[in-house]
């Protein structure tokens, strides 16, 4: 039988779950960024403090990159505070998030662990085995010069090959050549303009500018070797985004970069490369979730942040196309007033409660509401009506209500809340979207933590990969 201890621990980790997904220390729309620092850490370290064992089962969650690393972090830093079944599982969660992670993060971690002196046992062989499985240690040489050769010390290691540690440790640039191809064009580069461009272009870029050369002929002969993610943020600067390898969330992100005149003019293969992309996301879920009706915020406080720019706008515009995809039939309402989803853009205040009125009309089996919850034409009307619906309208339960927030609010420790019947979850990417319309229910008070447990361990052990999901969770040993 769930205690109330049980329903609070439930709260408790469904309210760290939306920091993880939405939150990322930097500024939002309604809140600066050292308060979402500080608020964010608070989380961190309650949750750490009181359930050990769940916090470091969220890694296998879709949490974002930069509180996965915080996570690591503050686990291998209280490795003593661990029961020695929570370390063995821990190490197992943290090797697996750990090779998700962009490498870059992963060598500021490291670096973060060697100022914080975490030098034990552990923390070496989770380096070590996460420089093993690296796919090109010469890329990395490259590429993350200064974090290999301090990871390498830190650790205790010694370079994969003994050519690495010629070029890591001795002035590399002076040499009189290395058999590794990359690690030669390296040093080539402080002399030839042409071997800049054997090098990755984050390196390249560097020597472009010491040998003067022009922005756009560097960019053009670049351009074979830009990564795909690179491709997109050069765009404005004239590489071509390769649109149908892109994921949806980017993509909705790049569109709504771009003028609403480029928009007009490309529309059919913009419409065509988020369609595409929402098809992918939906995988055998197409089609399948019947009448769907989405309420999406593109009032102005969408815009987010200057280092947010849009993303909650492209969130709301990725689900919208995503829903479109998973629907058997569709009906999307932006707050604004619109229906050309491809221009949108910020303006206005949130009409929530009327846009949510309109969606129900039509009794959905699903209605998804994206926003981030500052309801204010006028205020609280969006509350009244979803608590109207449920109490006398829709008792039953006919049509199944899940709000997705992709702004974390600093100020109550979670994302914004509609309603206490309107079960919440944070969003970070589109592609998130039905996994976390499941995690949403338990935010329903219907569930307790037994229900919430039995689901982390699934997740847990989905993600080591383990064959049957059994207990992902060690004991609690008597003291």
């Amino acid at each position: 039988m769930e205690t109330y201890e049980d329903l609070i621990a439930a709260d408790d980790v469904l309210l760290f779950v939306n920091a993880a997904i939405t939150a990322t220390g930097q500024r939002e729309f309604h809140s600066g960024a050292g308060e979402q620092r500080m608020s964010l850490d608070f989380l961190h370290e309650y949750l750490l403090g009181n359930y050990r064992e769940l916090y470091a089962a969220v890694l296998a969650l879709d949490i974002n990159d930069h509180n996965a690393a915080l996570m690591v972090r503050k686990l291998l830093v209280t490795a003593g505070d661990a029961t020695p079944g929570q370390r063995a599982l821990e190490g197992r969660l943290i090797a697996r998030r750990l090779s998700l992670l962009p490498p870059q993060r992963v060598y500021r971690l490291f670096s973060e662990l060697r100022r914080a002196r975490v030098n034990n046992r552990r923390t070496r062989a989770i380096v070590r085995d996460w420089l093993a499985a690296r796919p090109d240690p010469a890329l990395d040489a490259v590429k993350y010069r200064g974090g290999l050769k301090q990871t390498l010390r830190h650790a205790h290691l010694a370079p994969p090959r003994a050519e690495l540690g010629g070029f890591l440790f001795t002035t590399a640039a002076k040499q009189p050549g290395f058999t590794e191809p990359l690690l030669d064009a390296w040093r080539r580069a402080h002399y030839e303009q042409a071997a800049v461009y054997e090098l990755p272009y984050t390196v390249a870029e560097g020597f472009a500018a010491k040998h003067r050369i022009p922005r756009d002929a560097f960019l053009e002969r670049i351009a074979p070797r830009l990564t795909r993610l690179e491709r997109l943020r050069l765009q404005e600067s004239g590489a071509a985004a390769d649109l149908a390898r892109m994921p949806l969330t980017r993509l909705a992100s790049y569109v709504l970069s771009l003028p609403l005149t480029d928009r007009q003019q490309r529309r059919a293969e913009l419409t065509a490369a988020l369609t595409a992309a929402a098809r992918r996301a939906a995988g055998p879920l197409h089609g399948s979730w019947g009448r769907v009706a989405a309420v999406l915020d593109d009032s102005f406080s969408s815009y987010g942040s200057g280092q947010k720019r849009r993303r909650p706008l492209a969130a709301a515009l990725a689900c919208h196309y995503l829903l479109k995809a998973l629907a058997g039939e569709y009906r999307g309402y932006w707050t604004s007033g619109r229906t050309d989803a491809l221009l949108a853009h910020p303006s206005g205040p949130t009409p929530l409660g009327l846009r949510i009125l309109d969606a129900l009309e039509g009794a959905p089996d699903r209605l998804v509401i994206v926003s981030d919850g500052w309801d204010n034409a006028p205020p609280g009307l969006a509350a009244e009506v979803l608590r109207i619906w449920r109490t006398r309208l829709d008792p039953q339960g006919r049509t199944a209500v899940v709000h997705l927030n992709p702004v974390y609010d600093a100020d109550d420790f979670d994302v914004r809340r509609l309603a206490p019947t309107v079960p919440t979850a944070g969003l970070r990417n589109a592609e998130d979207l039905p996994s976390l319309v499941e995690l949403a229910r338990f935010a329903e008070g219907r569930t307790g933590l037994a229900e919430l447990r039995a689901h982390l361990d699934a997740r847990v052990a989905a993600f080591l990969g383990d064959p049957l999901p059994g207990e992902a969770f060690p004991a609690e040993e008597e003291s």
